[in-house]
């Protein structure tokens, strides 16, 4: 599943290209979704709530993306379980939210820095670095992506990216919606790794940007993990630079 510059997936097809043509069926499944939400699950949205991603408790302020309410935050934390941690490994969360996955890098012993743009994610972030006893191995910034953090290199890089376009009219908005965020991050990653530093993302089938964003920097992608959804296929991405582009790094 190893390819590179856009060719993502199985048998040399792009995500759009991968993913299958949408049916009714895709149509009422999220209509259920919708439902789903307003009935089961509004209360814990833009409210403070007390939530656990696997062992991990957090508190979600209510201007900060419940990381509960969908799945990419357990689906990235599990297949972080399987990624072995070096001691002192540095490791950048970008957009870190309510900071679960900087957490639970930390909690192995990983050093880490988690970065978000929005003031209240950074708040959250660090009264769960608190709660979860990792303060010693996690520093919490804010500033929009690559910028809190400009002239250092990681060993690895975590993002779960907004999945779609648009413009954040809200501050919890901004893990949700964004028009260039997958593609800004795309261009810095370079700048930010170490020589045998690598990007681990979760994306969807419905992540605007992901293809050409990869052309685009001339990035490696390798497929790690995905789940079909009825509505959505998520998927687990190692993103790393091309062996002639490390040169200049080294």
């Amino acid at each position: 599943m190893t390819s590179h510059y856009g060719q993502i997936l199985d048998y040399g097809k792009t995500i759009q290209e991968e993913w299958h043509v949408r049916t009714p069926l895709h149509a009422l499944w999220r209509q259920w979704l919708i439902w789903r939400f307003r009935l089961f699950q509004q209360h814990r949205h833009r409210r403070l709530t007390l939530e656990h991603v696997g062992e991990i408790p957090i508190l979600v302020l209510p201007d900060v993306f419940n990381p509960t309410l969908f799945h990419t935050s357990e689906a990235l934390i599990a297949q972080l379980e399987g990624i072995e941690l070096r001691p002192g490994m540095t490791i950048l969360d970008m957009g870190t939210g309510s900071g679960v996955a900087a957490i639970a890098v930390a909690r192995r012993g990983a050093r880490v820095v988690g970065v978000d743009i929005s003031s209240e994610a950074v708040r959250c972030a660090r009264i769960n670095v608190l709660l979860n006893r990792v303060d010693d191995r996690v520093e919490i910034r804010g500033g929009d992506l690559f910028e809190p953090v400009q002239g250092e290199r990681f060993d690895l890089v975590l993002f779960n990216p907004p999945f779609y376009a648009g413009q954040a009219r809200e501050l919890w908005e901004h893990a949700w919606r964004s028009d260039d965020a997958l593609d800004r991050f795309a261009h810095a990653l370079p700048d930010h790794l170490t020589p045998t530093g690598r990007a681990i993302l979760i994306v969807s089938s419905t992540t605007v940007g992901v293809d050409e964003a990869l052309t685009r920097h001339h990035l490696r992608s390798r497929l790690l993990w995905k789940r079909d959804m009825m509505n959505e296929r998520l998927m687990v991405l190692e993103w790393t630079i091309p062996s002639s582009s490390k040169a200049e790094i080294s």
